[in-house]
Order: C-alpha cells, then sequence, then structure tokens
C-alpha cells in the first residue's frame, strides 16, 4: 500500500482549519497489517502537521474498516489497529451502500480468531 504524505499533510490542514467533531480513519481491511503501519503515519502526520497543535497522541477518533465482510485470517489487524490507537472501530464496511456501513460485532471477531 502506498503512502501518500502530500495527501496527508492537506488532510492534517483540512482538520485543523475545519476542526470537525469527529476525525475517522478509512482503511481497508483487506490489507491486513500494512494498514496498522498507514495508520501510524497518518496519526504521525496528524500530529506533525495540524496547525492547532493536537494534545493527544492519538489524533484520530476511530476507525472505519471496508471490505469487512471478505477477510479472513487478516481480522488480527483490526485488533492491533485498536490496540495501537487505543480508538474503536466505530463502523466496518460490508458492500457497496451507506446501509452496508454497521457497527462491529466483537463477539464475530473473536469467533473468527478462534477457529
Amino acid at each position: 500500500m502506498q503512502n501518500n504524505e502530500p495527501l496527508m499533510i492537506a488532510l492534517a490542514k483540512l482538520i485543523s482549519v475545519n476542526k470537525p467533531n469527529l476525525v475517522l480513519f478509512v482503511g481497508e481491511a483487506l490489507v491486513g497489517n500494512e494498514a496498522v503501519d498507514q495508520l501510524k503515519q497518518f496519526n504521525r502526520a496528524l500530529r506533525d502537521h495540524y496547525e492547532g497543535g493536537v494534545a493527544s497522541e492519538t489524533p484520530i477518533d476511530g476507525i472505519l474498516l471496508t471490505k469487512f465482510d471478505t477477510i479472513d485470517d487478516k481480522v488480527g489487524a483490526a485488533i492491533s489497529m485498536t490496540y495501537t490507537t487505543g480508538q474503536p472501530i466505530v463502523f466496518v464496511g460490508t458492500g457497496q451502500t451507506y446501509n452496508d456501513l454497521k457497527s462491529l460485532n466483537v463477539s464475530s471477531v473473536v469467533t473468527s480468531l478462534l477457529n
């Protein structure tokens, strides 16, 4: 997965100008642990380039994972993302429409890890 530093800097500036109530990291569940690395880089870019100064170590408020319905053994990366940031997975995408954004079913994730 490619990381686009200029895009991350532009996003950090957008956040500092607009001051949103909620900042979500959106990533694909299919990429596994590469998503954890991208999340760390995104957080670092927000911390380093946010003009208003970010007080917290983790400037994101939550995580949205797309293509969650197609993962199998890569579900552990989702747990790593929450552990790394201390932030919850707010939604998972399971299709192409807004109606396909679901709350994470923790018991199904645990079951998938144990099987």
